[in-house]
């Protein structure tokens, strides 16, 4: 019975070490002023054209290795079924 209490203890011992801590991995650095040179009002937006978004081919590799997962998947349950 006391290893029951120690495993469940040190599970949430860890699951809380894991909360806690990923919090941190949330912060940025302050950003500074738009690069359009634009100051608090009336100003550019910060970037909109198109090198400032980063979707480029990898958002294509991953749609593709989901549609294979997927094939794989539906496939094996046809196997076994």
């Amino acid at each position: 019975m006391n290893n029951i209490y120690r495993l469940i203890t040190a599970r949430v011992v860890l699951t809380l070490s894991f909360l806690i801590g990923g919090l941190s991995l949330f912060a940025q650095p302050p950003g500074g002023p738009p690069p359009g040179g634009g100051g608090a009002a009336g100003g550019t937006p910060p970037c909109w054209e198109p090198e400032c978004v980063p979707i480029d081919s990898g958002l294509v590799f991953l749609i593709i290795a989901g549609i294979a997962l997927a094939i794989r998947m539906f496939y094996t349950q046809l196997k076994t079924a």
